[in-house]
């Protein structure tokens, strides 16, 4: 294997994956309110100089929403893709990608009212 082609190639992934999430961002609404979200969310945890113990959780939680809201786009744009008119098993299937997604956002938000609540109060 050539280690330059080898290199060039890996380059090219990470060009495609930022690629990838340009298109999130720019095509989806509930992207940029995550992108919104997040500067808030890393303000405030500058502002309050947050202990490295939360920022390890609030990352967490964090990534945690933005995967699942981008694999949520993509089962939607795959299952809209193979099956575009209505059907009871695609509908099953984004509705529980969308729930996959409350499920990490309801977990974010609780993670950000445990560092942040005590931090306000």
């Amino acid at each position: 294997m050539q280690t330059g082609r080898y290199l060039q190639q890996r380059l090219l992934s990470f060009k495609y994956a930022f690629q990838g999430i340009i298109a999130f961002l720019r095509s989806e609404p509930h992207a940029r309110i995550h992108a919104v979200a997040t500067v808030v969310v890393v303000a405030a945890g500058f502002y309050y100089r947050l202990s490295a113990n939360q920022w390890i959780a609030i990352l967490i939680v964090t990534g945690m929403v933005w995967i699942t809201e981008m694999l949520n786009t993509v089962v939607e744009k795959i299952m809209d893709y193979l099956s575009p008119e209505i059907h009871p098993r695609v509908k099953w299937i984004k509705d529980v990608a969308a729930g996959a997604v409350l499920v990490s956002a309801l977990v974010a938000a609780i993670t950000g009212a445990v560092i942040f609540i005590p931090i306000l109060c």
